[in-house]
């Protein structure tokens, strides 16, 4: 772990400046970090949601087929009580 000495944009690319364990003054990528920027999804909910994106999406894939099975098996009961009529 070491300590942030600044954070700029150089050369097209946020980057973090430290010095590391020799002292040595350092950079790199702010990717490749915890500094790293939040995720559009973290911004934009603030903490408030307790769901994410992916996970919701997920569930309504699970849910549309839940349904066509019950459509499939409603579907199959009719015929076999109009085929035995």
């Amino acid at each position: 772990m070491f300590k942030l000495i600044e954070r700029r944009t150089t050369w097209g690319e946020d980057r973090v400046y430290f010095h590391d364990e020799k002292g040595e003054f350092r950079r790199m990528p702010t990717a490749w970090t915890s500094v790293s920027a939040r995720s559009v999804f973290e911004k934009i909910s603030a903490g408030r949601s307790h769901f994410r994106v992916e996970d919701l999406l997920q569930l309504v894939a699970l849910i549309a087929q839940e349904k066509q099975a019950s459509q499939r098996g409603r579907l199959a009961r009719r015929k076999a009580t109009v085929s035995s009529k």
